[in-house]
């Protein structure tokens, strides 16, 4: 059992970890703190509720079974933190949003001292790691206590089904695939969690044993159910930047023939060291250096070399627009060969000629001129200096 939460704790801690990438900027959106706290907490609960992380808390306190009110009461901040969560999701005014985080915030911090009041005044001598919650079902205040922490937990399952319910209906797109996925891991809480220890509970009061409703059935469920609700949580957030980057490493590959070819111009700014950089951030070096080393090329443009290479592939039956790439890819693979063998500029009078590269909106104009560099045999002739006996 403790390996089961253990992993679910480290997965929503990761979670946690990618949301938490930039402190500064998270702290000043409340809804990134208060998703991070939510998934933060979510974790810390895991991590309490392990038999392991019980029977060490007990022996340090010296208290038996002291390790329960202390997750009981994370439960209860946990919930509340989602009903928090809820609250900046969905918006409105600064003074409404306030005023019901004040009020989610009194009524949990109530619960909170209400079960570590409730254990205080408990006997509870023996202890137990695993089935505490039946064990106990029947002991003054202990029985209280557990009842009081689930009611808590409960309530919040109920506020974030009707919120998530009624938000579905008015959002498309990831946001409603985000609430879907919280209904989902509300369900499974509430079944696995909420309703079998209910159940258990109830039975012990009846004197019946269905202890396993809560010792075996409720932590891999609930585990399960945490997890899809904090990836309901974070996926809105982290999936629009996932893709990014995603789409970034693509760019980079592509960009991979031009960077090679401008690379070794002389006065070319090499990228800073980023292997630890995410890849839009590199994307955006490596962007900035080969504007730089086309801005250093653009002296050594010969038109002659762009207008043979212009006409010989409209002539191969390449579309206008493909033909005036590969011109370009022509002449820059000309400039390159000539800034690379001197600094001088070649005996042509400078082309006055504008990248379309230079001037595309990201990084499509860079990535069609890489594709023709590392495909067109006309880039080819102008690498090698055929293309100039030609224009002689």
């Amino acid at each position: 059992m403790s390996i089961v939460v253990y992993a679910a704790a480290a997965v929503l801690a990761l979670s946690a970890i990618l949301l938490f990438s930039r402190p500064r900027t998270a702290l000043r959106n409340p809804l990134t703190a208060s998703t991070c706290a939510a998934v933060v907490l979510s974790a810390i609960c895991f991590f309490l509720s392990a038999p392991a992380t019980l029977r060490t808390v007990n022996e340090v306190t010296g208290v038996p079974n002291f390790g329960a009110p202390l997750t009981y009461s994370m439960i209860s901040a946990y919930s509340c933190s989602l009903i928090i969560l809820l609250i900046h999701w969905r918006g409105g005014s600064p003074a409404y949003r306030q005023r019901m985080v004040l009020r989610a915030v009194a009524t949990y911090s109530i619960v909170i001292v209400a079960i570590i009041t409730l254990f205080s005044q408990a006997r509870a001598g023996n202890e137990r790691l695993r089935d505490l919650d039946t064990y106990y079902a029947n002991t003054p205040y202990m029985r209280e206590m557990i009842v009081l922490y689930l009611v808590g937990h409960g309530a919040c399952l109920v506020v974030m089904s009707i919120l998530c319910l009624r938000w579905a209906r008015e959002v498309t797109g990831l946001l409603r695939t985000g609430l879907r996925l919280i209904l989902v891991g509300v369900v499974l809480d509430a079944a696995g969690f909420e309703i079998a220890k209910a159940v258990a509970i109830v039975a012990r009061w009846a004197d019946y044993d269905l202890d396993f409703l809560s010792t075996t059935l409720a932590p891999p469920v609930v585990s399960a159910g945490a997890l899809v609700t904090a990836v309901g949580f974070v996926l809105p957030r982290l999936l629009p930047s996932a893709v990014t980057h995603w789409r970034s490493l693509a760019d980079l590959r592509s960009l991979t023939p031009l960077w090679e070819e401008v690379q070794s111009v002389p006065t070319a700014p090499k990228p800073r060291p980023s292997w630890w950089y995410l890849p839009a951030a590199r994307l955006h070096l490596l962007e900035a250096s080969i504007h730089d080393a086309l801005l250093a090329l653009a002296p050594h443009f010969d038109d002659r070399v762009r207008q043979i290479s212009l006409t010989t592939a409209l002539g191969s039956g390449s579309s206008p627009r493909q033909a005036e790439v590969i011109a370009e890819a022509a002449m820059l693979a000309d400039a390159a060969r000539h800034a690379t063998v001197t600094d001088d500029h070649p005996d042509t009078t400078p082309s006055t000629y504008r990248l379309h590269a230079t001037s595309a909106p990201g990084a499509s104009g860079l990535i069609e001129l890489a594709q023709a560099l590392g495909q067109s045999p006309l880039v080819t002739a102008a690498r090698e200096g055929t293309v100039k006996a030609t224009r002689d």
